[in-house]
């Protein structure tokens, strides 16, 4: 594997750093402590073309491959992982109309969530007794005529409050049971009986809005499906696969963050006559936490690279997912512990890094799934 980016991955992963090091990382403190939605922020990333990296040009994406999507996101998320997730999520949804939506809904929301017109798109999977097991969702769609009635609730849906367009599964045949009859429909705000619940009040990546979601007889044209019925379960699990390399890319550029600040730190504050990165304890911290990011990366990338190829990306996902978000919490935890007591505090950026790596180990997938698919892959091939 080539691990020189081409010049158009390169060219894309110096825009997204030179844009969270100019524009994200100075309103970061800010952004946490109000948690309002950094609507200027997104704006901003959609003209630069990277709200859809992976996204054909002819409906207005960057069409810049998977790769540089990942390496924009680690950028992103060195500077503010709630950015980052709402960028990577934008983009999920972004590649999965494009890849299953018809030509009307290509055209009708690609180029607004490319261009920052829709301020994000949301993926509206997760149910309140329905999160690590999709396939158990109880919202239904009842097909009435030329039209579909929409009924149920969603659950820890990203963006879900000022998404343009919203991916929404829902259960069109009971019968068929274990996964099957699940079709995928495209929701806008406005639409009669669609309705926003309460904000989460998170520990972590607080500008990043996480809300509910309610239906209550919504009434959609057959335009709206997306894809085939029963093609939805399908249709979520690859967009998954793509999802958890967005995480692992954000989890890295998590890690990134953590090593800066710990290394910086450890360079200026001094114990015993000397800086405290020249005593081996905290020296080998901070070797450990640069070879946990360079696994991470690599793996995210190779997982990146198999998409690009258009081979199975399932297992490679999810070993990317698991360790980056693992490592992610292990460094960031070390960083904390060089910082000692200011570590615990908000006086330094760590504590807001170990509230954001949190939840990098629970969404799209938490770590005990990632090892079920691992195995499920491994105990598979011969």
């Amino acid at each position: 594997m080539n691990l020189e980016p081409t010049e158009v991955q390169a060219a894309v992963a110096a825009t997204a750093r030179a844009y969270a090091r100019n524009r994200i990382a100075p309103a970061v403190a800010e952004n946490d402590r109000s948690g309002k939605f950094p609507v200027q922020l997104i704006r901003g990333l959609g003209e630069l073309g990277l709200l859809a990296v992976n996204v054909p040009a002819e409906h207005g994406g960057s069409e810049a491959g998977a790769v540089a999507s990942a390496l924009s996101v680690m950028e992103l998320a060195a500077a503010d992982a709630s950015v980052a997730v709402i960028v990577g999520v934008t983009n999920m949804v972004a590649e999965t109309i494009a890849r299953y939506g018809s030509p009307g809904q290509k055209e009708r929301h690609l180029p607004r969530l490319a261009s920052g017109e829709y301020l994000a798109g949301a993926f509206g999977l997760s149910e309140p007794g329905a999160g690590s097991d999709p396939s158990a969702l109880s919202t239904r769609a009842v097909r009435r005529g030329d039209r579909w009635v929409l009924d149920g609730a969603k659950q820890w849906i990203t963006s879900g409050d000022v998404a343009g367009v919203v991916v929404v599964w829902a259960r069109t045949d009971p019968a068929l049971g274990e996964g099957r009859g699940i079709t995928a429909f495209l929701l806008q705000p406005g639409m009669p009986g669609f309705s926003v619940g309460r904000h989460e009040e998170k520990m972590g990546q607080r500008c990043s809005s996480t809300v509910s979601l309610a239906f209550d007889g919504v009434e959609l044209p057959d335009e709206a499906r997306l894809g085939s019925i029963g093609q939805g379960l399908a249709i979520a699990l690859s967009a998954l696969d793509g999802g958890r390399i967005g995480i692992a890319a954000q989890a890295t550029g998590t890690m990134r963050a953590a090593i800066d600040a710990a290394r910086t730190y450890a360079l200026d504050r001094k114990t015993f006559g000397k800086p405290i990165a020249e005593h081996q304890a905290i020296a080998f911290m901070l070797a450990d936490m640069a070879t946990w990011h360079d696994a991470a990366r690599l793996m995210t990338l190779r997982a990146a690279v198999l998409k690009e190829r258009d081979e199975p990306i399932g297992q490679a996902a999810s070993m990317a997912k698991l360790f980056a978000s693992e490592a992610s919490q292990r460094v960031v935890d070390a960083a904390v512990q060089i910082h000692g007591g200011y570590g615990y505090t908000e006086e330094y950026p760590v504590a807001k890094l170990y509230r954001d790596a949190r939840v990098q180990r629970i969404y799209e997938g938490t770590s005990e799934i990632q090892r079920m698919v691992i195995a499920r892959q491994l105990l598979r091939d011969p």
